[in-house]
């Protein structure tokens, strides 16, 4: 990437070239307007944080501890203004993705209303979506190298700081569901969300027109070969537009699903066919038992009919949940897969490392993307843990019931205390013993705006009016520094003023003048 002094002596020399008729044009300014978008193409995005994820990939495999974190986005200003606070707030943007989840796609996204996580929605809102967060973190470049280019015109010295700018764009796993159909439909729907930006895909193995929500019933998986045709539709999408180093996510929903809708042909015993069948529950039967027009398979030597549902789908064996997960995840890092999700039933760190660890039998460098899902009520999953454990060490669990540790009158125990210590080491606890490289929360904003709504309609539709506003939202924006107190600046008015200034001279027609009262906060903002 070219600095700012380097790229004015290309305008310079472009100017030289092309003579007197680019005379109204400044390198200078026309080198700040191209420093403020370093990425033309989304194909630049995705091909520089794919590096930045292989490179966070290769350091959590030296040192547990550096795991990287996300939250779950579902519009382009809401990721924007998560990556200005953490920027901010730790100095850099450093191990901090974004996630786009299906699920708030379907719920937000769609021109159909809101809709239950079942790929209902339209495919193209995804990549539209990833395209549309990449031109709100672009933007925040912007607006913050402008800020820089002020002061520097200002007499201020900050060179330094417009030279080494770190940028907002980092990547995004984005949620491809089951593909949208066919191993073709996979394929083209992952150059468009390649093309938008996306680095990382995570597909799942369910059916494409009976994908449920990861964390609800009636998940049907499909056979091993249909997984690995879509894998290798991902990997050739990320080739043909020239991102070698795209990563993979291959989510397994088997863990919580019973059925399946298709018996793969085994061509030899012991193939990947045979040991899909193999966890298909099944009844020894004769061959005068048969009905017409039974399916019938040839197990250990013996005559079996599998088990099938009133609408033509297969169940599994009882129990054979984990053994399915752990033949899925090996089969797919072994078939181009790069990193791993896998569901469960609630956040437990011994649960999740056990499957791991017999992941990591076969294939010692497998680690997951795993989802800190608003779907596990994490305060009853940890204080029943926490019981558990007092439980079994012989504590005095007496004064606690363990049905109803949700109460509020546990808030302040010691079993409370030591569950939220649980909750807050989570991250670090299950990436050090669980194979854990990406902690992500799919829908927080989606929460956190319901929640936001809700106490700021309590209190301005309540006895506070405005006040409920103004001290609940405005006067905790400015002293917590938050970018869009000043909403015309952060939706880029002052960057609009510098560009026509550049493009019209004097006679730009400006909006920041005296009369702005987005002035009330400057004073403020300095003071705060």
């Amino acid at each position: 990437m070219k600095n700012y002094r380097s790229t004015i002596e290309v305008i310079r020399n472009l100017k030289a070239k092309y003579g007197d008729n680019w005379d109204g044009i400044s390198a200078e300014n026309a080198a700040r307007i191209h420093i403020q978008n370093r990425f033309k193409t989304g194909l630049d995005i995705a091909k520089y944080t794919a590096s930045i994820m292989r490179k966070d990939m290769a350091e959590y495999d030296a040192d547990s501890s550096k795991y990287t974190q996300s939250l779950g986005c579902w519009h382009g200003f809401v990721a924007q203004q998560k990556m200005i606070a953490v920027k901010k707030q730790t100095g850099t943007t450093k191990k901090k993705y974004l996630y786009l989840s299906g699920w708030m796609v379907a719920a937000l996204r769609s021109e159909l209303g809101p809709l239950p996580d079942q790929s209902m929605h339209e495919k193209t809102a995804v990549p539209k979506l990833i395209e549309e967060i990449y031109t709100f973190l672009r933007q925040a470049d912007a607006v913050e190298l402008n800020d820089l280019f002020r002061r520097l015109d200002a007499g201020e010295d900050v060179q330094d700081e417009i030279d080494n700018f770190e940028t907002h764009v980092v990547p995004i796993i984005a949620d491809i569901d089951a593909g949208f159909g066919n191993e073709e439909a996979t394929y083209l729907l992952a150059k468009k969300m390649i093309e938008a930006g996306a680095c990382a895909l995570q597909i799942e193995n369910q059916v494409s027109d009976a994908k449920q929500c990861g964390h609800q019933d009636g998940k049907v998986t499909v056979p091993h070969e249909d997984f690995i045709a879509k894998l290798n539709a991902l990997r050739y999408a990320f080739l043909e537009l020239g991102v070698d180093e795209g990563i993979i996510v291959a989510r397994t929903d088997s863990e919580g699903a019973g059925l399946t809708q298709k018996l793969p042909v085994s061509l030899e015993k012991g193939d990947l066919a045979s040991k899909y069948l193999a966890f298909v529950e099944a009844e020894e039967i004769s061959i005068e038992e048969a009905n017409d027009d039974d399916v019938l398979l040839k197990r250990d030597g013996k005559l079996v009919r599998p088990v099938r549902m009133p609408n033509g789908l297969y169940k599994f064996k009882e129990g054979s949940n984990i053994d399915r997960v752990v033949l899925d995840c090996v089969t797919s890092l072994q078939n181009g897969a790069d990193l791993l999700w896998i569901e469960t039933p609630t956040p437990h760190v011994g649960q999740i490392a056990h499957m791991v660890n017999r992941v990591r039998e076969q294939v010692p460098d497998a680690k997951l993307v795993y989802n800190n899902s608003p779907s596990f009520n994490w305060t009853i999953n940890f204080r029943q843990q926490v019981y558990d454990a007092m439980l079994e060490a012989g504590e005095d669990v007496s004064a606690y019931n363990r049905a109803a540790l949700m109460d509020v009158k546990y808030d302040d125990t010691d079993l409370s205390k030591r569950a939220d210590e649980l909750i807050r080491t989570f991250q670090v606890d299950a990436a050090r013993d669980a194979g854990i490289f990406h902690h992500l929360i799919t829908l927080p904003t989606y929460h956190t705006t319901a929640l936001h709504m809700n106490d700021l309609s309590e209190g301005y539709f309540g006895d506070m009016g405005m006040l409920a506003y103004v001290a609940g939202v405005q006067r905790q924006e400015i002293r917590k520094g938050v970018s869009c107190v000043k909403h015309q600046r952060m939706s880029g008015s002052d960057l609009g003023d510098d560009h026509k200034t550049f493009f019209a001279g004097d006679k730009a027609l400006k909006a920041g003048g005296e009369k702005n009262t987005s002035k009330q906060f400057d004073m403020v903002l300095e003071t705060a």
